[in-house]
Formats: C-alpha cells, sequence, structure tokens
C-alpha cells in the first residue's frame, strides 16, 4: 500500500514538474495544440528510438519542441493540421497518444510477474534443497 502511495505522489510531483516546465504564450495557445510523448523506459535515450517517435508523429503533424529527460519529449503542431490527421490513418498511430512503446501499466505488470517468476523459482529451489 505504501508503494501506491509512493509512486502516486511521484506521478503528481512528474506532472507538476511538466507545468512549470511548459510556459506557453498567448500566442502559443491560440495558434498551437501542445502534447507530451513520454517512453516508460527511457526510449528516447536512444536516438534511433527518438527519431522513429518523431517520424511516426510527423504523420500527424507533430514537431518537437524539446527533449525534456530520456522518457519525455515535447511537441507542438499548428491548430489547423486537425484536418491533416485522416493522411496519418494509415499509419496505425493515434495522433493524440501519450505513450511510445511499452506503457506504464504493461511495464509494471512484467516487473510484477518477473518478480513473481523469480520468487517461486528461489522458493522451488529452497525446497527442493531442504528435501
Amino acid at each position: 500500500m505504501a508503494f501506491a502511495g509512493a509512486a502516486q505522489a511521484a506521478l503528481q510531483q512528474l506532472l507538476e514538474e511538466e507545468e512549470e516546465m511548459t510556459n506557453y504564450t498567448q500566442d502559443d495557445l491560440h495558434n498551437y495544440e501542445f502534447k507530451i510523448l513520454r517512453s516508460a523506459i527511457s526510449g528516447f535515450r536512444s536516438p534511433e528510438v527518438l527519431a522513429k517517435a518523431l517520424e511516426e508523429e510527423s504523420v500527424h503533424g507533430w514537431q518537437l519542441v524539446e527533449k525534456f529527460d530520456d522518457a519525455r519529449i515535447r511537441l507542438k503542431r499548428p491548430r489547423g493540421a486537425k484536418s491533416r490527421v485522416n493522411t496519418g490513418a494509415g499509419s496505425g498511430t493515434d495522433p493524440y497518444r501519450t505513450q511510445f512503446g511499452i506503457s506504464d501499466g504493461r511495464f509494471a505488470l512484467y516487473i510484477v510477474f518477473g518478480t513473481l517468476a523469480l520468487c517461486a523459482v528461489i522458493i522451488g529451489g529452497l525446497v527442493y534443497f531442504l528435501n
């Protein structure tokens, strides 16, 4: 239970940090729409992965504004680009997605199941050697 509370607090701190990092002028807000694309496994550390993400997003008119860190990038596109969303329909990506690669939830499940599997192997080994 304490882990869930700590995770929620870390997420809240991350969101507050993003709010402070993203100062927009009225002109920006009137002419552009923005989003933050996240990678659960810090995939943007790799230039190849970053280039792939930007290529996929460019189909929908999104452009890189800045790279916050290896897990988050900020993108923008002109408000008029919404009419071009259909041109990217064949890309198989949601133009409003905010997650790139494996989702946070799936990554967490992999960690939980991996930990449980490791525990099962250790317990099985102990039972085997104690008998």
